[in-house]
């Protein structure tokens, strides 16, 4: 008689930690953030490129917002992560979950065995950061997020084109009536007919979806892999860009990195 064995699944993971969410609609917020492992995207800004490939251990905090971080091997079973989770989940503190990266969507395949688990523990929404090239694996997990934050990329910044994959994607969550949003990084060289075609392509999917404009934290000289350095745009370019967006959807907010602001990395 064959026996069959159960493998837990596991994720290659950077962090888990307690911070106030910086970004996006959920601005302001208290979230546990699971940060993954691996990217399949080069944005020109990015500023976890620490994230694009899997580390051989990840760090664990071991009381909210203490920063003091445990150290644990990759890759991190399913059941050890509910309890990293766990530890963080103080009553009354955090507002949700964020999944974060790198790109989540790499770990789908875990995600949907993970996350029903998880909300079941920890009674908190669930939050997907992502770039918004993977339709197919957002797919996947949809049933168990509560909101979405897509990052629309736009070539003249990123130095990425995903419009087609973006498309797909709003038109998902659109369709799964989850709380979601656009999040577009604006540099000193974004070309106003991409945040034109971004304006439309967001509008085509609902018109009431908000849009966030995040001006780029310029990086050190050292975090740049690219030779053109990337700068933030002036006031009067973000002022014309907004104004520029507005014509076709109908909430255009400029918010910054602010826990940058905070000094909160």
């Amino acid at each position: 008689m064959i026996s069959k064995t159960t493998i837990t699944p596991t994720a290659r993971l950077v962090e888990v930690f307690s911070a106030i969410q910086g970004e996006g609609l959920n601005v302001g917020t208290r979230q546990i953030f699971i940060r993954f492992a691996l990217c399949d995207l080069r944005c020109h800004f990015c500023d976890s490129a620490n994230t694009w490939n899997a580390p051989a251990t990840c760090r664990i905090e071991r009381s909210p917002g203490s920063r003091d971080f445990e150290i644990y091997s990759n890759p991190v079973p399913l059941p050890i992560l509910i309890e990293f989770v766990e530890r963080q989940n103080l009553p009354c503190l955090h507002d949700s979950i964020s999944l974060t990266g790198g790109e989540p969507l790499l770990h789908a395949p875990f995600l949907r065995q993970f996350l029903p688990q998880i909300r079941a523990t920890t009674g908190l929404p669930i939050y997907l950061e992502t770039g918004g090239h993977r339709p197919e694996q957002l797919a996947m997990i949809l049933p168990y997020l509560d909101s979405v934050g897509m990052d629309l990329k736009l070539p003249s910044v990123s130095g990425e084109s995903h419009w087609q994959e973006h498309t797909k994607f709003l038109q998902l969550c659109h369709e799964s009536h989850l709380n979601f949003f656009v999040k577009i990084i604006v540099s000193h060289q974004t070309d106003p007919v991409e945040l034109e075609r971004s304006a439309l392509l967001v509008a085509a999917v609902s018109q009431d979806v908000p849009v966030f404009l995040q001006p780029v934290t310029p990086l050190a000289a050292s975090e740049q892999f690219t030779p053109i350095p990337v700068l933030a745009p002036s006031p009067e370019q973000v002022l014309m860009w907004q104004a520029l967006m507005k014509r076709f959807v109908k909430q255009v907010r400029v918010i910054p990195q602010t826990h940058k602001m905070l000094n909160q990395l």
